[in-house]
């Protein structure tokens, strides 16, 4: 089976497992974290947002929710919480990805954060030290589809929590029919404008697109156009051979199952190298775990390398095609850590 042929496998046990969902509508992480918002969801990921935002505030102890949806291939969060005015449309900021806070851990490793204050101010003290007096314990989960993280959620609990291991069970599996329920808003959406171009990029960062055309030999001329630009914006070389061999594997699977092109887009922003690929007819959503190992399968062996090389990669279908991104970090930045073990509460 090759890479692309992995067809929904995990979202059709997803779905069967969780079902659907839907509740009626029912607070901010700090200012200092919030910049003027440059997207917005479309309208069904706002209800969407609104439904899940109703659901984390049913969950038993919390007073405040907050939500957030990688944007950008991770380089961004929009970010929302039960404690603004979302009845009528949703009310997001834009959030740096790299802000050292617990629900951008969550999404940016697939890592849950959970404690309380006191034991959250060992990794986290500016952010326990802006925390209200009512906050006493904090949980952050990322919200999975397919194999990747959409984004997650945070919780602030208002009494003392002990996280045994059948609440951490359930704080997961809610993370789980999230995004259950976001990926099937997604796959039924068409957006206005695909033009990776017309994305809004951070200040500072360099950025290029460039079309390819619906031929298998367009992938050199990809790789060089590719290639080019690194050497130009000075990236080392280990790193800029690790994104042409992800960049050859996502172009060609987007040529090879598509009858279509697809458009490339590489942002340089603060040494973090994002490239995404965007189809015009893809049906395929590539879910790492079940990517075949097979040695003679070109393709999955290449996602398996690009799952392998990349610091992080991830996927978006809706009703267009498809969006597929992965993340190259300097080898001195750390991606994520291992969160040591809290005391019980």
């Amino acid at each position: 089976m090759t890479g692309a042929g992995v067809v929904r496998k995990q979202e059709a046990q997803d779905d069967e497992r969780f079902g659907s969902s839907s509740h009626g509508p029912l607070r901010p992480y700090p200012d200092e974290m919030a910049h003027t918002v440059a997207s917005r969801p479309v309208p069904d990921v706002e209800t969407w947002a609104r439904s899940a935002l109703a659901q984390l505030g049913h969950v038993p102890g919390v007073h405040r929710a907050g939500l957030a949806l990688a944007e950008g291939g991770g380089r961004r969060l929009l970010f929302t919480a039960s404690d603004r005015s979302n009845e009528h449309s949703v009310e997001w900021c834009e959030v740096d990805a790299y802000e050292d806070v617990p629900l951008n851990h969550a999404v940016r490793t697939g890592e849950a954060v959970v404690g309380s204050l006191d034991d959250l101010a060992y990794l986290y003290r500016a952010f326990a030290d802006r925390q209200t007096l009512k906050t006493h314990a904090l949980a952050s989960f990322p919200i999975v589809a397919a194999g990747h993280v959409q984004g997650g959620y945070v919780l602030f609990f208002d009494t003392p929590q002990r996280f045994d291991q059948p609440q951490l069970t359930e704080l997961e599996d809610l993370g789980a029919r999230l995004g259950v329920d976001l990926r099937r808003v997604q796959r039924a959406t068409t957006h206005a404008s695909r033009s990776l171009q017309a994305e809004p990029m951070p200040d500072g960062a360099h950025a290029v697109s460039y079309s390819v055309a619906a031929d298998l030999r367009a992938v050199a001329q990809a790789r060089h156009f590719v290639l080019r630009t690194l050497a130009a914006w000075g990236i080392e070389e280990d790193t800029a051979d690790n994104a042409i061999l992800c960049l050859s594997e996502l172009v060609t699977n987007a040529i090879i199952h598509t009858d279509a092109g697809c458009e490339i887009r590489v942002v340089l922003d603060r040494d973090v190298l994002t490239t995404t690929v965007r189809d015009g007819g893809s049906t395929v959503v590539v879910d790492p775990r079940n990517v075949t190992v097979d040695p003679l399968a070109e393709h999955g062996r290449g996602l398996q390398l690009v799952d392998a090389v990349s610091t992080r990669w991830g996927s978006e279908l809706d009703a267009v095609g498809m969006t597929v991104w992965f993340v190259l970090e300097p080898a001195s930045t750390p991606v994520g850590r291992s969160i040591p073990q809290l005391p019980s509460m």
